[in-house]
C-alpha cells in the first residue's frame, strides 16, 4: 500500500476524495463538545511523535466522507473512554516504541466509537477492502446506534473483569481478538437488518479469516459478553446469546443437519459455556447454567444447573446466579480431570455434586487480578 501525504487530497477517478489522515477524517465525523474537550484538557506531559511520522508508520486511508453522523449521546462523562486514554498515555511512556501505534489507535481519536472503528478496520483491511472504507462503515453504523454504543462499553468491562489476561481496558480494545470479533459482529448484525446482507456476510467472512471466529450476522447476541480467546467460536444464524454470557474458545452453537428455520441454540443470561463445548439444535441453555468444557449438549439444560459429558447430562444444581461472572469452571474441571474420567457417568455425577457442594463459594488461585479497578458506567 502506498502511504498518502497528509498534506494533500487525492482524487479518486470517480470523483471521491481520498482523505489521508485521521484529523481530516474526523472533520467529517462530528462529535459532541464533551468529546472535543477531552484532548484539549490533557495536561499530562507525554512523548508523542509528529502526525506525519505516525502516519508513515501506521498509514490511514479514506475514500470519500461518511454520511452525516449524529453526535454520540453519553449521559455525562465517559469513564471507559477516559480510562482507555489514560492507560494508553501510560503505555506510551513505558514503551516509546509503541507511542506511534498508541497515538494512531487511541489518542488521535475523540471517542471510544472512533478508536474501535480504527482498530477493527486496520485489523480487517486487505488490498481490496481498505481500512478507511471499513472505518467509514463502522463509524456510520456505531454512531447511529445507541445500543451498540452501550454494548461496546459493557463488553470491554466484561473482558477486563473476567479475563485474568486482560490487564486494562486499553489492552482489550487493542489486542483482544474476541472483543474485536464481537464488535464487528454487532456492526454486521445491524447491516443485516438494514437489508445490506451482502456486506454483512463479507464482514463475517473477513472476521472468520482474520480472527478465527465465525458468527452469522443474523445471530442475536446480548451485551456484557466475554469471548475468551475467541479462536474456534462458531455461532449459527438463528442462535441467541443472552446478556452477561461467557463463551470460551472452541464453542459451537450449531444446527443438527440440513434443517431450515429456527435451528440453533438459545443461551440464557449469565450462562458459562466451557472450552470446546458443542451445543447443537434448537435447544435452550437456561439462565445461569454452566456447560463443562468438551461437552456435547443435545437437550435443554435447566437454569442454574451444571451439564457435562458426551452426551451432556445435568449433574448438579448451582446456587450462583451468574456463573459467567465468577468463572469457576476451570477450577472444577481441573479437579474433574484429576479424579475421574468421562467413561464413568456415575463418577462424573458424584464428583461434580461434591465440587458444587463444597467449593461453591471458593475462588481459584489467580482468579482475580490485584491491579483491577472496575469503572462503573
Amino acid at each position: 500500500m502506498a502511504c498518502l501525504s497528509r498534506y494533500h487530497h487525492h482524487h479518486h477517478p470517480r470523483g471521491a476524495t481520498w482523505l489521508s489522515s485521521p484529523d481530516e477524517m474526523l472533520q467529517h465525523c462530528p462529535l459532541s463538545a464533551h468529546h472535543r474537550r477531552l484532548r484539549d484538557d490533557d495536561a499530562e506531559p507525554i512523548y508523542l511523535p509528529s502526525l506525519s511520522s505516525a502516519y508513515r508508520i501506521f498509514p490511514v486511508y479514506a475514500m470519500g466522507a461518511p454520511d452525516p453522523t449524529p453526535e454520540p449521546e453519553l449521559d455525562g462523562p465517559d469513564p471507559i473512554w477516559n480510562a482507555v486514554r489514560d492507560e494508553a498515555k501510560l503505555e506510551a511512556e513505558k514503551e516509546p516504541i509503541l507511542s506511534s501505534f498508541l497515538y494512531a489507535s487511541i489518542l488521535a481519536h475523540d471517542c471510544l466509537e472512533q478508536a474501535l472503528a480504527f482498530v477493527a478496520a486496520n485489523r480487517l483491511q486487505n488490498p481490496t477492502l481498505l481500512a478507511t472504507q471499513l472505518m467509514d462503515i463502522f463509524c456510520n453504523v456505531i454512531l447511529h446506534d445507541k445500543a451498540i454504543q452501550r454494548s461496546i462499553r459493557l463488553d470491554v468491562q466484561a473482558f477486563k473483569d473476567r479475563d485474568p489476561a486482560c490487564l486494562s481496558y486499553c489492552s482489550a480494545l487493542l489486542y483482544m481478538k474476541g472483543y474485536h470479533a464481537l464488535q464487528v459482529h454487532r456492526v454486521a448484525h445491524a447491516l443485516w437488518h438494514q437489508g445490506r446482507k451482502v456486506l454483512a456476510l463479507a464482514l463475517q467472512s473477513r472476521v472468520s479469516e482474520v480472527f478465527g471466529v465465525d458468527i452469522h450476522p443474523a445471530a442475536k447476541i446480548g451485551e456484557g459478553i466475554l469471548l475468551d480467546h475467541g479462536t474456534g467460536v462458531v455461532i449459527g444464524e438463528t442462535a441467541i446469546v443472552g446478556n452477561r454470557v461467557s463463551l470460551m474458545h472452541g464453542v459451537t452453537l450449531g444446527g443438527t443437519g440440513k434443517e431450515i428455520g429456527d435451528r440453533h441454540p438459545k443461551v440464557g443470561e449469565g450462562a458459562l459455556i466451557g472450552a470446546s463445548a458443542t451445543i447443537l439444535g434448537n435447544i435452550k441453555i437456561g439462565e445461569g447454567a454452566m456447560i463443562a468444557a468438551g461437552s456435547l449438549v443435545l437437550k435443554d439444560v435447566p437454569p442454574h444447573c451444571i451439564a457435562a459429558g458426551i452426551p451432556a447430562k445435568v449433574i448438579s444444581g448451582l446456587q450462583e446466579h451468574d456463573p459467567s461472572l465468577t468463572m469457576k469452571h476451570v477450577y472444577m474441571l481441573s479437579l474433574y480431570l484429576e479424579f475421574c474420567s468421562w467413561d464413568s457417568a456415575d463418577a462424573t455425577k458424584d464428583f461434580f455434586t461434591h465440587v458444587a457442594t463444597n467449593f461453591r463459594d471458593e475462588k481459584p488461585n489467580g482468579a482475580q487480578h490485584p491491579d483491577r479497578n472496575e469503572v462503573n458506567i
